[in-house]
């Protein structure tokens, strides 16, 4: 049977412990989903279990086909895209290699003939006749078109490489499947497709996602890492949430309930302690001891606090896109696009990879110039914006702290400490360097600032960038109950449909405005 199983195992970097003692069996045909709070271990067990990394005690016994997601990009400039992906299948890559190499020869001896004949049954058993054909639909399914599948690796797109590197992950029906973060760098139509595809993997799959849709949309079961071990869960993420919140809560109001009893029993015991009831007593003090309560360990789980507030509201009309063109070589961003925006409207910007989701926001900021037509905001329109590439807007060399009193040098100590509090920058780690700061912890900074600044416009791109599961529902949540307006790109359709109302959409025909939530704007465009 093809399944993962994992005994005893422990891992610690320096005194911080991620999990301890860690049996669990990963069963063929089921999809974990591998979830946790950024920092919680997840790519580490991830490692652990794909046998890149050694655990400090137990261990990890996985089927010989287990497929791995590589992350390294460049580690195939030279090699024919659709040879990468052909690659994910070992033996037969080894077969195919190696009888090459004996055909090459020329001439060759008996012995060389009968390994001939050895490998052409291995790669016929491996589906090898196929081979290309099956990468080739894979890399379709990925969204790399066929004019790319001849080409070496160091000719395409960095993003085109990463997906390259998933198909080579798909490909060769791995017995187990192990995928790290698979739907990044990829637009929705090919989450849909890759979602199609595992769920009607037949394997073990183990992944690790942020997008919530995407877990929910494949997984069988969730692996969840809390408590300093790793507990699973049947069902979806959001059954688990729902699960592990049920429990907590069980425990919690059990132990509210037997502490009330003790109570009554230790005044019982006070009263009559010195009396003559000591049998009655001695009976309380028995049941005192029966009555202590669960041990609720705390939970690694922490969602930041995003409110997102105006100091003044935007007049009535906030945005005005009149002609609006621009064009890239082989691209057309938009073509005489117009729109009229008013107060308080959350607009989702959608589309796949490289259609120019960023060059429209750079456009609405004013940091770049189309090539006809105009963007005007309307009155009082004080504008936020967390760029995609946002971390140069976050000076190097000083302080969490520092860097954020230096925006409104008029907030107070407190003030700064709270904002920083609620984006879980708790205690001393407000004197962080910048530098130092982790994809998720400079978003979180820049969510501080734009509720410092407390604009009436937002304009962010991919927000969703960096930030664990916890964090993207609580941006969810703040944007829905943001009375200003908002522009937001990003490919987390949980998002997505949590705060918009209006979806600007680069589509086959163009950008188009489409007026309602993105659910209707599927039913309409599939």
């Amino acid at each position: 049977m093809a399944a993962i199983s994992v005994t005893g195992v422990t891992k610690s970097y320096g005194s911080k412990k991620l999990f301890f003692d860690v049996n669990v069996v990963f069963s063929e045909g089921k999809r974990f989903g591998l979830t946790g709070p950024n920092g919680a271990g997840k790519s580490t067990f991830m490692k652990i279990l794909a046998g890149d990394l050694e655990p400090d005690y137990g261990s990890v016994a996985r089927p010989e086909k287990t497929s791995v997601l590589k992350q390294d990009q460049f580690a195939f400039e030279d090699i024919r895209v659709l040879d990468v992906v052909i690659m994910g299948n070992k033996r037969l890559w080894a077969a195919m290699t190696e009888k090459e190499a004996l055909y090459a020869l020329g001439e060759i001896s008996d012995a060389q003939g009968e390994r001939l004949g050895e490998l052409e049954g291995l790669v016929g058993e491996e589906d090898g006749y196929a081979a290309e054909a099956d990468a080739g639909e894979l890399l379709m399914g990925l969204g790399i078109p066929v004019s790319e599948h001849q080409r070496p690796m160091k000719e395409i797109a960095g993003g085109l490489k990463l997906r390259v590197l998933l198909a080579q992950a798909l490909f060769g029906k791995p017995d187990a499947l192990l995928l790290d973060e698979p739907t990044n760098n990829l637009d929705l139509d090919t989450i849909r497709w890759l979602e199609e595809f595992l769920t009607n993997y037949k394997g073990v799959l183990i992944t690790i996602s942020h997008d919530r849709h995407f877990l929910n949309a494949v997984c069988t079961h969730i692996a969840d890492i809390d408590y300093e071990t790793i507990i699973t869960y049947p069902g979806s993420y959001d059954d688990m949430v729902m699960t592990k919140s049920q429990v907590r809560s069980r425990v919690e109001q059990d132990n509210a309930e037997r502490q009330k009893k003790v109570s009554q029993l230790q005044d019982f015991v006070a009263r009559f302690a010195a009396g003559t009831r000591a049998s009655q007593v001695q009976s309380r003090k028995k049941q005192i001891e029966k009555l202590a309560p669960t041990e609720l360990k705390k939970s690694n789980i922490e969602r930041p606090f995003i409110l997102f507030q105006q100091a003044r509201p935007s007049g009535k009309q906030t945005l005005a896109i009149e002609g609006l063109s621009k064009r890239w070589p082989g691209v057309k961003v938009c073509d005489k696009f117009n729109a009229i925006v008013t107060k308080g409207e959350k607009i989702a910007i959608v589309g796949k990879n490289g259609v120019g989701k960023t060059t429209l926001c750079k456009m609405l900021m004013g940091e770049l110039m189309p090539d006809a037509g105009t963007v005007t905001w309307g009155y009082q329109a004080q504008v936020g914006y967390l760029a995609q590439d946002h971390r140069d807007s976050i000076p190097h060399d000083t302080t969490v702290f520092d860097w954020l009193h230096s925006i409104d040098e008029t907030a107070g100590n407190q003030e700064i400490r709270g904002l920083l509090g609620k984006m879980m920058f708790k205690g001393d780690e407000g004197e962080k360097i910048t530098n130092a700061l982790s994809g998720g912890e400079a978003v979180r900074l820049m969510f501080a600032k734009l509720m410092l600044t407390r604009d009436n416009v937002l304009v962010l791109d991919e927000p969703s960038n960096h930030l664990d599961l916890e964090s993207i529902v609580a941006l969810g949540t703040a944007l829905e109950r943001y009375d200003g307006t908002a522009f937001v790109v990003t490919h987390d359709r949980d998002l997505i449909s949590d705060f918009a109302t209006r979806l600007f959409a680069f589509t086959d025909q163009g950008l188009v405005d489409f007026p309602g939530s993105y659910e209707d704007f599927l039913a309409q465009h599939g």
